[in-house]
């Protein structure tokens, strides 16, 4: 039996301390979100995290999903009554606008509490999880009547919301799709295709699933530019909202996968499905985009998720399970061998994930008070800004922190020697749903090509320089302070390597597209550790600053110290990634593909 404890305490310390959310009270929704309603929320999810989600999710990884005769797919056994107090919860309303039955509380409040239930009980969270993504693009792209149709009944967790863009032979290149839709006389369109690898597709928790589909209209330009979004009910939904009669929309059959196994993955058929359209025509991509890019921040949360679960167990095995003695003198005489914990190889291991989940967490708390400053601000600047950052960091944050996690998840399993290769001790389940998350969402290799292809030059490369700004003028600021050259020193040095291998790419992408190709995954990677080493610093800074006014704090003590270990031992990568990335991709792209 596994455990899990939300780090309500982590979370507090960032919110409180570190990026001081207060602060943002003249924002819409955060002068609700005071102090002591944020303690009341973070405690209250990590209790429905803990004691509701994740004793299901061992049970639910064995027992899986089921699809019937008729279609039908049911969910492991307690998932429909937790999906139940999910929404009676408030849960899914959290963020959602208050005109619709939300609570329009800020994002970066929100995306604490999905950590913990992505921790607790991944494959659970998946369905709440797309839901709200289907909602912000529907609140972004729909008309009035579509936001009034689905909107609060999703919010209120009776309908459940999926976005379907995959068919068997288009993933990424999504202009090779085939779904069609034909218009009608009454203005709706009948859409017909199938879509293959459909999460939550199809379920019995909720009444009515909202799906979210891209198609071609008959007609329309070849290609992504030929591409439209559509709303499409499971159920009809009659004019005084009520649900209909079935539409065309049916599973053909689950998936047979290597993990989240209580996620319905559906292949779904449309067939002559009655749908209605989201946004212009052929700007299909443009609607669906504001869905990719919450999921693929949420997936990235799904990476520091897994990461952190499996920490937490590793950390208590390592404290529990006797091996051998300490090679400096046995530290548990009384016992016939030491804790494995004192050995500092195992000290390594625990303490590499530690230190990345503290500075990822950061890293996403970071990125969702940037997400609430552009919806939220009316400062155009400060809006811009805030833009920016989102699209310079989601691969990052999407790419690098599910890459790190899953290999988090398997140096765990690593602490449990032959133990944590049994399904017993529960650490395997960690592995295989941390695995998908480096794929769905646009692949992790996608992720760093899009990083370097599109973000970096985007507006002229306004979002990097603003980033180097930031980072550099921080480590200006505190030069001067003696405490602070344990954390600034490597992150002037990895900054430098950010800078030079930016400089690579600007002169040698453009001049060989396959050199950026080339150097894309290592950029991605080497980009990732500067944020978390700019968010270790500021966390740093901050500790440092609670000690000497509040005198000895066992929490801060363990903060600063961890926050030193990435820096010596962890940020150093930056300069591996840098020579990899000059030497350009004339030996990846020599042989040619029959020689593979």
């Amino acid at each position: 039996m596994t455990i899990y404890k939300a780090p309500v305490e982590d979370v507090s310390f960032l919110l409180n301390d570190v990026f001081q959310i207060d602060k943002y009270n003249n924002l819409p929704g955060f002068a609700d979100a005071s102090a002591d309603v944020r303690e009341a929320i973070l405690d209250e999810a990590a209790k429905f995290s803990e004691e509701v989600l994740h004793p299901l999710n061992a049970s639910g990884d064995i027992e899986g999903c089921t699809r019937h005769n008729d279609g039908r797919v049911t969910t492991p056994k307690g998932f429909k009554d937790a999906f139940k107090q999910l929404g009676d919860g408030g849960w899914l309303g959290l963020v959602g606008p208050t005109q619709y039955g939300g609570q329009g509380l800020p994002v970066v409040l929100a995306q604490p509490v999905n950590e913990f239930m992505m921790s607790s009980n991944m494959a659970f969270s998946m369905y709440p999880g797309l839901t709200q993504g289907a909602m912000a693009a529907l609140l972004v792209h729909g008309n009035d009547e579509q936001k009034q149709k689905f909107i609060p009944n999703m919010l209120a967790g009776k309908w459940a919301g999926v976005m379907n863009l995959t068919e068997p032979q288009c993933g990424t290149d999504l202009g090779l799709m085939r779904t069609k839709a034909v218009k009608q006389a009454d203005g709706t369109y009948k859409i017909t295709g199938t879509k293959i690898f459909i999460s939550g597709g199809e379920q019995d928790l909720t009444e009515n699933i909202v799906h979210l589909v891209l198609a071609r209209i008959e007609g329309a330009p070849a290609g992504i530019k030929g591409v439209s979004l559509f709303v499409v009910p499971k159920m009809t939904v009659k004019a005084d909202g009520s649900i209909g009669a079935q539409n065309g929309v049916s599973c053909g059959s689950i998936e047979h996968k290597m993990g989240i196994h209580a996620n319905s993955t559906c292949v779904i058929n449309f067939d002559n499905a009655v749908g209605t359209l989201v946004g212009e025509e052929n700007k299909g991509m443009q609607a669906m985009f504001v869905m990719m890019n919450e999921a693929r921040l949420g997936v990235g949360v799904q990476g520091l998720a897994q990461s952190e679960i499996a920490y937490q167990n590793a950390a208590a095995y390592a404290k529990d399970r006797l091996q051998g003695r300490s090679l400096t003198g046995a530290k548990s005489p009384d016992k016939p061998a030491d804790p494995i914990i004192v050995h500092p190889d195992i000290r390594r291991t625990l303490m590499t994930i530690r230190a990345f989940n503290e500075a990822a967490r950061a890293l996403v708390v970071w990125t969702s008070l940037k997400s609430d400053l552009a919806h939220r601000s009316s400062d155009p600047k400060e809006r811009q800004e805030a833009d920016d950052h989102m699209g310079l960091l989601t691969p990052i944050v999407k790419g690098m922190l599910t890459d790190v996690g899953f290999a988090n998840a398997v140096a765990a399993q690593q602490v449990y020697g032959g133990h944590g290769y049994i399904q017993e001790t529960g650490v395997e389940q960690f592995v295989r749903d941390a695995r998908i998350a480096m794929i769905y969402e646009g692949a992790n290799g996608i992720q760093a090509l899009d990083l370097v292809g599109r973000k970096l030059g985007r507006d002229g490369g306004r979002a990097i320089t603003t980033f180097f700004n930031e980072v550099t003028a921080f480590a200006k600021d505190h030069a001067s302070d003696e405490a602070m050259k344990p954390y600034l020193a490597p992150l002037n040095t990895a900054v430098q390597d950010l800078q030079k291998a930016t400089m690579w790419l600007m002169q040698n992408g453009m001049k060989n597209p396959d050199n950026a190709g080339a150097a894309s995954t290592d950029y991605m990677h080497l980009f990732g550790l500067v944020t978390l080493g700019y968010m270790w610093a500021k966390m740093a800074k901050v500790a440092q600053d609670k000690l000497a006014s509040s005198g000895e704090q066992p929490y801060l003590k363990s903060k600063l110290v961890t926050g030193k270990f990435f820096m010596e031992r962890m940020l150093p990568e930056t300069s591996l990634r840098l020579s990899r990335i000059q030497t350009g991709a004339a030996s990846m792209m020599e042989l040619p593909a029959e020689a593979f």
